[in-house]
This record gives structure tokens, C-alpha cells and sequence, in this order.
């Protein structure tokens, strides 16, 4: 159970975090000129890390405790990856990418540090991702156990998608530029947050 708890946690944080952002789009910047990318990566993995956690043990345990918000917020969590999901896929059925975001240079560290956390803490999206959609999707595991090993898994993405992309950016950026590659990162992600999607419905159907 922590193992297949483990692997969906790494599955659904691959799904949301491989969409180019403005995060991920300065990261891959930072990489790039080789620009205090080891500050940047840790704040931005430390922060998605922190908010993983406090979605999958502060929120888990306020839904739990009221099992109809629970169920409002399964079907919630349901109705946004499949939103996810159809947006993922029209971007892949009409690509038009963009990395406008990563063109300006950041020279100091504390500059760099100052955007990384902005970046990390200001955008909505990113608490939608961790507190909200994956707190939810750890709040289906009763065991804490399984909770802890989602979370780890989630976790375990972002460290090493941050890292790769900062530290290997250099490598990565002749594949992304290629419109075939974020097609197929895109259909991957429609396929993932298709099929979780369709475990918080079963799973709000059964409580």
C-alpha cells in the first residue's frame, strides 16, 4: 500500500510540475547561464516540499474530519485535473510555446533568490497544485503511513525536476526546443491527471 501510495504521489507531482511555468521557466533560465542555480533550486524545491506537506497533514486532517467537505472537496479535486487534463491536451493538439518568461537576466544572488521565492510563494497556481490538489488526493489514504509515503513521493519529484532542470538545463534545452517534445510531456500529463481524476471519483463514490 505505501509503495502504490508512493508511486501515485510521483505520478500526480510529475503530472502538474512538468507544465511550463514561469517557474519552471526561470529555473531552466538560471540553468542556462549558469546563474546561482544551486540557490534557486533549493528555494524552489524547499518551498513545494514544505507546501506538499502542510496540504497532505494540515489540510488532509481539517477535510477529515468533516467528511462532506471531503467528498465536496474529491469531487472538486476531479472536476480540476480533468480541466487540467483537456487543457494539457489542447496544448498538445495546438502547440505554442513560449519561454518569454526566462529572457531577463538576473545578476545578483540575492535578486535571483528574491524571484525564486516570488516565484515559488506568490503564483495561485502553485497552492492550487500542492496545498489543494495534492493535500486532497493524500486525504483518500486513512493510513498516515500511505499518506507519508505520498507525500514523499510528490516530494521526491519536485527535488529532483528542480535539480534536473537547474543543473541539467544545458542538456535538456536542444530536446525541449523541439515543439514534438512538449507535445508528447503534454499528452503524458492529460493521461495522468485523466486517470487520478478518475480515482477521486471512485474513491467520493465509495465514501
Amino acid at each position: 500500500m505505501w509503495i502504490a501510495a508512493a508511486l501515485q504521489g510521483l505520478g500526480l507531482s510529475a503530472g502538474l510540475i512538468l507544465a511550463v511555468g514561469p517557474q519552471n521557466a526561470f529555473i531552466l533560465r538560471q540553468g542556462l547561464r549558469h546563474e546561482h542555480v544551486g540557490t534557486v533550486v533549493a528555494i524552489a524545491a524547499f518551498c513545494d516540499v514544505m507546501l506538499i506537506l502542510a496540504g497532505a497533514f494540515g489540510l488532509a486532517t481539517l477535510l477529515n474530519a468533516q467528511p462532506a467537505l471531503l467528498g465536496v472537496a474529491m469531487w472538486g479535486g476531479a472536476a480540476f485535473l480533468v480541466c487540467y487534463a483537456l487543457f494539457a491536451l489542447r496544448r498538445a493538439l495546438d502547440f505554442r510555446s513560449s519561454l518569454a518568461a526566462a529572457q531577463s537576466g538576473v545578476a545578483s544572488r540575492a535578486a535571483a533568490a528574491a524571484a525564486a521565492w516570488a516565484l515559488a510563494l506568490l503564483n495561485p497556481h502553485v497552492y492550487l497544485d500542492t496545498v489543494v490538489l495534492l493535500g486532497t488526493v493524500a486525504s483518500s489514504f486513512a493510513d498516515l503511513h500511505a499518506r507519508a509515503a505520498f507525500a514523499a513521493g510528490a516530494s521526491a519529484v519536485s527535488i529532483l525536476w528542480f535539480a534536473g532542470l537547474g543543473y541539467g538545463a544545458r542538456l535538456l534545452a536542444p530536446i525541449f526546443a523541439k515543439p514534438i517534445a512538449w507535445r508528447i510531456v503534454d499528452l503524458s500529463v492529460a493521461a495522468i491527471m485523466g486517470t487520478v481524476a478518475y480515482s477521486l471519483v471512485r474513491a467520493a463514490r465509495e465514501a
